[in-house]
Order: structure tokens, then C-alpha cells, then sequence
């Protein structure tokens, strides 16, 4: 028996009980890992509420994770019990203890701590994909990350920096741009009290911006596409604020031939060696300083309710996790 959180019936935090599990060997091709720290992300919340849905019920919400492996299941090679490994897979995380499909598993590198990789596993790999795969950022591009004191926003202010891009973000109040500016952005913009998109305008003399990152969603479109140049891009990577409703195709010509996409982070760890090769850059960057993992906030997984209570109203900046 283990320890985890469970959810029986969508619904709110409320929902998610901390009881005992009977956790059955790991399968083929499965690996279980003793977690040592696990991540908090806004995607957990999706499932939770039953935005997105779950493969079965009742389960476990959480994405990622680090930790030792336990043992290995049949046909797994390159993972054997010790290994210290951080994974971004299907939910299940919000446990002492579970089974993880090797596919999504990497070996943890020695001078990478467990609270770093449970910090920064999902939001890093996701912010890689959004770096490097979506709109390729490049040294001269002024980018627009809305929630930038975000989890998610401070690795994206920090990584855009580094590759010499004028990085722009919106925050919820004072302290949050301080935290952002600390954490690479050079402008700030209190979106609870300016005009956002009047703001960027202001801040880059009306050139405007390549590119919009947003993972808020409802509460900032449509007028983060005022905030792109001709042919800028339009990246939605989340719902924060709830999904973005379905709007006339044509709006993207008015606005200068702009480009929009909604990807996700699973279709890219969907192939083995993309995976690899994110982990090995998000580790490199993490490694070399141009990123740092700000771990916020660290929990006892039985407070999984009072963590997600915080996340929803937008009360914390940064990476939280939950020590099981």
C-alpha cells in the first residue's frame, strides 16, 4: 500500500482525497519510481475540475516527478533499481509511489537535485518546446510572456534572455514584477491596472512584438494579437483563465497576417528522441546558469487541497512541489 491523492468525482480541490492505494507490480515496458519530490502545474487542475478528462476514475492528478526507481517491469532496458530519474507523464504523480511508462522516464544527472527536477520537468520541457519548436526565439526578438511570475512564465522570461531576446511580461501585482524582473524580463506590465496591449505598444515604440507566449487563455485574447507585429506569432499553451472560445479565422488577417497555434506538450514527448533531446537541453541550460528553478513553495502531498486552493487564485509565483 501507498500513500496518494485521489479523485473520485471531478469537481473542485475539495475532491481530492489523500488515502492508501494498492499499487500493483510495474507491467511491461513500466518502471516504479520511489518520488522524492513532485511537481504542482496547472494542467493538474484541468483534470481535477474535468476540463480534461481522465483516462479512468477514480485517479491521480500530477504530471511529473523525480525520484529513485523501485523496480523495472518486462521488456524494460537502460533503467534498473537506484537510478535516480525525473519523468513528464500521463497523470499518476500524486503519490508516494508509482508506475511510469520508461518511454517518458530520463535519468536524473547527479548535480541536479529531486526538487529541481519535480520544479521544473513539465514547465521546463514546456518551455522548450516553446522556445525552440514553435517559434524559434532569436537574438534581437521582443516576446510577450503573459503570467510571467508564473511557473511556466519565470524559466520562459529567463531562457528568452539568454538567447537575447527583450523579454515583456504581464504580472498580477508589484511584488510579482519584481520576481519577474529578477527572473529575466526587462519589462513588466500590471495587467490588473494598464492596458495591456496600449502597454506593449508604449514599451516597444509600435513595433510590437514576434511573439505572444500565453498560457492564460480567455482573460487575454483577443487583445494579445494587438500585441504582434505583421506576421507576428500567436502561441496559446494554456487556459489559466478558462479556453479560448472559438473566433473567426478571418480576425488573424485583420490583424496583419498573424499566425496562431495551440500545441501541447505531449505530442512532443509523443517520439523517444525528441524527448531526449529536450531533457538534455533543458538540463544543459539549467546547468550553464541561464536558467534557475525558483521552487517556491513546498508542501506535504496530504495538502494537496490547500496547494491547489493557492494555485487557483493565482496566489503563488513560480515552482511548487509536494513532498510525498
Amino acid at each position: 500500500m501507498v500513500k496518494a491523492i485521489r479523485v473520485h468525482t471531478v469537481g473542485g480541490p475539495e475532491q481530492m482525497i489523500y488515502e492508501d492505494v494498492t499499487l500493483a507490480p510495474p507491467a511491461a515496458g513500466e518502471v516504479r519510481v520511489r518520488h522524492k519530490a513532485i511537481g504542482l502545474n496547472y494542467i493538474d487542475v484541468y483534470f481535477r475540475s474535468g476540463l480534461y478528462p481522465a483516462a479512468s476514475m477514480p485517479f491521480s492528478p500530477g504530471n511529473e516527478g523525480a525520484g529513485d526507481v523501485v523496480s523495472v517491469g518486462p521488456g524494460v532496458t537502460g533503467f534498473k533499481p537506484g537510478d535516480r530519474v525525473a519523468y513528464v507523464a500521463p497523470p499518476g504523480s500524486y503519490a508516494e509511489e508509482r508506475n511510469v511508462p520508461a518511454h517518458f522516464l530520463v535519468k536524473l544527472p547527479k548535480d541536479i537535485g529531486y526538487d529541481t527536477a519535480a520544479g521544473m520537468m513539465l514547465k521546463g520541457m514546456t518551455v522548450e518546446y516553446l522556445l525552440f519548436r514553435t517559434y524559434r526565439v532569436k537574438k534581437g526578438d521582443t516576446v510577450l510572456v503573459q503570467a510571467a511570475a508564473g511557473g511556466v512564465g519565470l524559466i520562459l522570461c529567463q531562457w528568452a534572455r539568454a538567447l537575447g531576446a527583450t523579454v515583456i511580461g504581464t504580472v498580477g501585482s508589484a511584488d510579482k514584477a519584481k520576481l519577474a524582473k529578477k527572473h529575466g524580463c526587462h519589462h513588466t506590465i500590471l495587467y490588473r491596472d494598464e492596458n495591456f496591449a496600449e502597454k506593449v505598444k508604449e514599451i516597444t515604440g509600435g513595433k510590437l512584438c514576434d511573439v505572444v507566449y500565453d498560457g492564460v487563455g480567455a482573460a487575454t485574447f483577443p487583445a494579445a494579437l494587438d500585441c504582434l507585429k505583421p506576421l507576428g506569432t500567436f502561441v496559446s499553451f494554456g487556459s489559466a483563465s478558462g479556453p479560448i472560445a472559438a473566433f473567426d479565422i478571418g480576425l488573424l488577417a485583420k490583424k496583419g497576417s498573424l499566425m496562431a497555434t495551440r500545441p501541447t506538450l505531449f505530442t512532443f514527448l509523443a517520439d523517444r528522441k525528441r524527448l531526449e533531446s529536450m531533457a538534455r537541453r533543458l538540463f544543459s541550460a539549467v546547468r550553464k546558469g541561464d536558467v534557475k528553478i525558483p521552487v517556491t513553495a513546498r508542501y506535504k502531498l496530504s495538502q494537496a487541497v490547500e496547494a491547489h486552493k493557492a494555485l487557483e487564485a493565482r496566489a503563488t509565483t513560480g515552482s511548487i512541489i509536494f513532498l510525498p
